[in-house]
């Protein structure tokens, strides 16, 4: 499936996708939807300090069986209370990750009978019940399609499991929100048989882990192939939520560079938003060793010793110019691959820029007289408009534009987007678009596609859908 979709993007696939919120579910407003994970629990000050001065509003840690139950009945929770104690004091909630196996179940493996079910159905009520009301999340297992559900993945015992732990949870604390299967990679096969076997119903929110994407903008076509699923599996009128719940790029030896780094987490969470996700969560926290050979050892936003990387800076630098503003269009450009992604706050709008391609400039169109560009890690320039035009200078690191007056143009801007959905059908990728203003459809309008092989000729529309073959024009109009 990935492979499949992986040829082709599609310019439509940007723009509202018109979920519905959910009990537990931040706003999609900046840096309310931005996490990232961590790997300790306590008070930890310094730390939590430094995860909230960055703009992170969300953590994501192991809520490990093993270690809260180590006597049949008896739960432990201490350090766990003063994690969520010392997150509150910064306006951070958590996500906790119901995982792993226990010695005094199941031989320590994944619960696969229905005493360890019950066992573990046991301990996650009785977590929820201690942390109702404290904005707790709750997600089903670690990757259970990969190493983590042993001794290996059994989509079957997975559902089941889920299953139990999900009614356990909702009686124990019926406003909790519960996210699964926390899906390791683009595994289409794994997913659409635990939506098959009825995983959607034990779970309010579909979570992901876009691992194997060259670069953050291609996961949008894993969220796709999601949507798509769930509309297969879900009940009529239900909607889902996407979470992106772990992903991140190493800096290791033979990892991205730290200036890479840097741009991809901004641009993860900026393009993550454009795609619709909830919430978005970058592994990892801290650099989790030293040696310089080991990928795990690379992922943080921060070294071991807790100095902060660009990554870091390129964090702070996103949830202070967006503060407060959510994603309202994606504007088109001279390329497919140029990301020029519009955000709106009340009257207010900014501009997150970057290319995926070869740097190169752009003119721009608007309506200011001068603008301010602040670049990936916080320099500020100002810019003059010239003949009502911006010529910016796009590189793979995102800059963020402010207009200094009101813009009309962006706003009219802002209340144009798309809404689309797409499907792998044997003749070809099957695109079901709408064009919004403000809400209202608008009958005509216009599609790029690019990718390899997209070059010319067929393409069939009618009211509802248009299917686009792997050849077919990079733009259409109807």
């Amino acid at each position: 499936m990935a492979k499949q979709f992986g040829a082709m993007i599609l310019m439509a696939l940007w723009g509202s996708c018109g979920y519905a919120a959910r009990s537990g579910l931040p706003a999609s407003t900046v840096p309310d939807c931005i996490g990232v994970n961590i790997h300790f629990t306590g008070t930890e000050r310094e730390q939590v300090d430094m995860i909230a001065d960055a703009g992170f509003r969300f953590v994501r840690m192991d809520f490990h069986w093993a270690s809260i139950e180590k006597k049949k009945g008896g739960y432990d929770f201490k350090p766990y209370d003063e994690l969520v104690d010392s997150l509150a004091t910064r306006g951070i909630r958590a996500l906790f990750i119901l995982d792993y196996g226990n010695p005094l179940y199941d031989d320590n493996l994944a619960p696969h009978t229905d005493e360890g079910r019950a066992a573990f159905a046991r301990f996650a009520a009785a977590g929820a019940a201690h942390f109702k009301g404290k904005g707790v999340l709750w997600e089903l297992w670690n990757e259970p399609n990969g190493g983590f559900w042993r001794p290996q993945a059994n989509v079957e015992d997975y559902v089941k499991w889920a299953a139990a732990v999900y009614r356990a949870l909702k009686k124990a604390d019926p406003e909790c929100t519960v996210l699964a299967p926390a899906l390791a990679g683009w595994d289409m096969a794994f997913l659409d048989s635990a939506f098959k076997q009825g995983l959607l119903k034990a779970t309010d929110v579909v979570s992901l882990h876009p691992y194997g994407s060259a670069k953050p903008e291609d996961a949008a076509i894993l969220y796709a192939g999601t949507r798509e699923l769930i509309a297969k599996y879900a009940k009529k009128g239900t909607n889902y939520p996407i979470v992106s719940g772990e992903w991140g790029y190493s800096s290791w030896e033979n990892g991205v560079s730290l200036e890479t780094q840097a741009d991809f987490i901004a641009r993860q969470f900026l393009s993550n938003m454009a795609s619709g996700v909830r919430l978005s969560i970058w592994y990892d926290w801290r650099d989790d060793g030293l040696d310089p050979n080991e990928n795990e050892h690379h992922f943080g936003t921060v070294y071991n010793d807790l100095k902060p990387k660009p990554a870091y800076t390129a964090v702070k630098t996103l949830t202070t110019e967006l503060d407060g503003y959510s994603f309202a269009s994606r504007i088109s450009g001279d390329s497919p691959e140029d990301y020029l992604l519009l955000f709106r706050k009340g009257d207010s709008y900014r501009l997150a820029a970057w290319t995926v391609g070869e740097p190169h400039s752009l003119s721009l169109p608007i309506d200011v007289e001068q603008v301010e560009i602040v670049s990936r890690s916080g320099e500020r320039t100002k810019a003059d408009i010239k003949n009502g035009r911006i010529e910016l200078k796009l590189t793979n690191s995102p800059q963020y534009v402010e207009p200094i007056g009101t813009s009309t143009r962006w706003a009219m801007e802002a209340a144009w987007n798309v809404e689309a959905g797409t499907v792998l059908t044997d003749s070809g990728l099957q695109v079901k678009v709408k064009s919004v203003v403000n809400g209202d459809l608008v009958p005509n309008a216009t599609v790029s596609v690019s990718g390899a092989g997209v070059e010319r000729a067929s393409v069939k529309f009618n009211t509802q859908a248009s299917a686009v073959s792997p050849d077919a024009r990079p733009e259409h109009t109807f």
